[in-house]
């Protein structure tokens, strides 16, 4: 039996299969001509008739058909996915997909328009703006402020550049400023086209920024200027005529020492607040203990509990609550919420203050220090405002109880320095409740 030749030595039965090389040139060859058959089916025609009836000798009529197929195999365009100069002349270059990407890439709400004002390109930001924008429509009317529209009027009739500010009322005031500038775009046979970029930028924080600082600087001014004010009365009175009069001295004096201590509290606590606005974006990251902060807060504060027939009621834990802090801004926090307590809920008879580890609502664990008061409670309109500087619920009672109108302004920068929470919780004749909630610290 003779013996089966090894397997890479086996050679298949027939000619060769073609390779990939030859399969593309084959496949290339065949797709010429398919869309080549029309013509050289005319041209066999012709020339069979011109060999019929012109007498056209037929080796010279396979020799000329002959030519004919190879004209049409000749690979006249080398790469199919590049177009030629002649097809990208009418493509305008405004309208490419590369333009749209850049308006749709813009943070800010943003509009191309063509010369008439008609809209080319637009993001998402621009249609969640104005809804009423279309493409290859007018700008003009889907803009309902006429501010906008007269700006829009203006750069198309000069191709200038045009700026308008606008505030829109509802649903929450919003200030928005729209800006125009003209684009040329260069298109074939090296000219360009006008065309023009709306840009929408909000400038509800600036403004916010700018009313909260004028507001600040007329509230502070104010603040001071009353017991300025008194100080330099009672000084022009005990100067004059009541120069020799003992009784009336020692009640203006009085007078004038609580007065001249309000201004003292009001430079501290403006101070104060300055400087945690400006170490509000570093964290603190020294360990502080807060249990004995709290308790050395409720000991100075016991002469201001009697003198308000209040009693402090402490809910603490034994162990140790670390956190990440500041001990003196720490002690200010614990300070001003108990102080408040005691001066503005003094009709309740008792306050309570704790302090206990719970899980907030993302599920991680924070210690809560709580202070409850028992007395006329908070309307429910002033809740909001309560932080900011100079809100007072009632101006009459907080200035005749020493307040500045900043301490829950710096309780709340301080909250927010610390990664906490401020939650404030009232009702009309049921008392307030103050919870500043902290991290526990890592060691």
């Amino acid at each position: 039996m003779r013996a089966r030749p090894p397997e890479h030595q086996i050679r298949p039965i027939g000619p060769p299969l073609p390779g990939p090389a030859e399969s593309s040139w084959l496949a290339l060859w065949s797709d010429r001509l398919r869309h080549s058959a029309i013509v050289l089916l005319m041209a066999g025609l012709v020339l069979a008739a011109m060999v019929l009836f012109a007498g056209l000798a037929p080796a010279r009529a396979v020799a000329g058909f002959i030519c004919i197929v190879a004209a049409a195999l000749v690979p006249w365009r080398l790469h199919n996915a590049v177009d030629t100069r002649e097809e990208q002349l009418g493509v305008n270059p405004v309208h490419t997909a590369v333009v749209r990407a850049v308006v749709a890439g813009m943070p800010d709400p943003a509009v191309l328009l063509d010369r008439a004002g008609r809209v080319i390109h637009l993001n998402a930001a621009a249609a969640q703006l104005a809804p009423a924008l279309r493409a290859n429509e007018f700008a003009q009317f889907a803009l309902r402020s006429p501010e906008f529209v007269t700006a829009l009027r203006e750069a198309i009739a000069t191709a200038q550049p045009r700026r308008a500010t606008y505030l829109d009322p509802v649903p929450v005031e919003r200030w928005l400023e729209l800006i125009i500038t003209p684009v040329p775009v260069p298109t074939a046979f090296d000219g360009t086209e006008q065309c023009m970029l709306m840009t929408f930028h909000d400038q509800t924080p600036l403004r916010r920024v700018e009313e909260m600082r004028v507001d600040f600087v007329a509230n502070a001014s104010h603040e001071l200027r009353t017991p300025l004010a008194a100080l330099s009365g009672f000084i022009d009175t005990l100067l004059g005529p009541a120069r020799d009069d003992a009784k009336a001295r020692e009640r203006f004096l009085g007078i004038m020492q609580t007065q001249a201590k309000r201004m003292a509290r009001l430079i501290d606590d403006l101070l104060s607040l300055s400087r945690v606005e400006l170490s509000a974006h570093v964290r603190p990251d020294s360990l502080v203990d807060i249990v004995p902060l709290i308790r050395q807060v409720i000991e100075g504060l016991e002469s201001l509990a009697k003198e308000r027939q209040v009693v402090i009621e402490t809910e603490l834990p034994a162990e140790a609550a670390m956190i990440a802090g500041d001990r003196e801004e720490l002690l200010r926090l614990f300070e001003n919420l108990i102080e408040n307590a005691l001066k503005y809920g003094a009709s309740g008879g008792r306050v309570n203050v704790s302090l206990a580890s719970a899980a907030s609502a993302e599920g991680t664990s924070e210690y809560r220090f709580v202070v409850r008061d028992f007395g006329p409670g908070i309307a429910p309109e002033h809740l909001p405002r309560l932080t900011e500087r100079f809100y007072r619920v009632d101006v009459g009672d907080s200035r005749a109880q020493g307040g500045t109108g900043l301490g829950l302004s710096l309780v709340k920068h301080i909250v927010n320095r610390h990664r906490g929470r401020l939650l404030i919780e009232s009702m009309l004749n049921k008392g307030a409740t103050f919870t500043a909630c902290f991290p526990p610290g890592k060691s």
